[in-house]
C-alpha cells in the first residue's frame, strides 16, 4: 500500500509541474499577441468580386521578432499574405509564408509592397464598412484588427487622393490564387 500512495503522490506531483508549465507556455503565446499594436488598417476594396488588398502597419514592443503567418476573416473566403514585386514594367504578386515583425520595431503591409490578399467576400464590401480580419502569429498566438473598407482608388489609410493609382494595371499572380474556390 505504501508504494502505491508514494507512487499515486509522485504522478500528482509531475502532473502538477506539467500543467503548470504547460500554463506558463500559453500565457507567453498570448503575451506575444499582445505586444503586436495594429495601426493604419484599411482594406482596398475593388469591383465586383476581385479580390481586396489589405494594408495595415504592426508594430512589436517586445523583446524578440514575431512572424505573421496568415489571416482570416468571416468577411473573406481565403486570406493570404503576400508580396508585389515589379520587374519590366509588369506587376507580380506572390505568396509568403510568414513575415518578420523585428523586435521594438515595425512593419508596414502597403501598396505595392507586402499586403494581406481578401478573396471571395462573404458578401459585399462597401467603402466606409468595419471588417474584422484575425492576424496569425507563428506562436499561434491571434491579434483581432478591424480594417477600414475604403474605394477602389484610395492609396492609404486617410483621405487622400490617388495619384497615379491604376487598378488595371496587369497583375501576374504567379499561381498563388486558389484555384477551383
Amino acid at each position: 500500500m505504501w508504494s502505491t500512495t508514494c507512487t499515486c503522490r509522485r504522478f500528482s506531483a509531475l502532473l502538477a509541474t506539467g500543467l503548470l508549465f504547460a500554463g506558463a507556455a500559453q500565457a507567453d503565446q498570448a503575451d506575444q499577441a499582445a505586444q503586436v499594436h495594429a495601426e493604419k488598417a484599411w482594406i482596398r476594396v475593388l469591383p465586383a468580386d476581385l479580390p481586396a488588398g489589405g494594408y495595415v502597419t504592426l508594430h512589436n514592443t517586445g523583446d524578440t521578432a514575431i512572424a505573421l503567418t496568415g489571416a482570416s476573416s468571416a468577411r473573406y473566403g481565403h486570406v493570404m499574405l503576400h508580396q508585389s514585386t515589379t520587374e519590366g514594367g509588369m506587376g507580380r504578386m506572390s505568396m509568403v509564408e510568414q513575415l518578420a515583425i523585428p523586435a521594438h520595431g515595425s512593419v508596414s503591409l502597403a501598396p505595392g509592397g507586402y499586403h494581406l490578399m481578401l478573396m471571395q467576400a462573404t458578401k459585399a464590401v462597401s467603402a466606409g464598412e468595419t471588417v474584422p480580419v484575425t492576424l496569425d502569429f507563428a506562436d499561434g498566438s491571434h491579434l483581432p484588427v478591424d480594417f477600414l473598407a475604403r474605394p477602389a482608388n484610395a492609396v492609404d489609410a486617410g483621405d487622400t487622393a490617388p495619384a497615379s493609382m491604376d487598378p488595371a494595371m496587369p497583375m501576374d499572380h504567379g499561381g498563388a490564387m486558389p484555384h477551383g474556390h
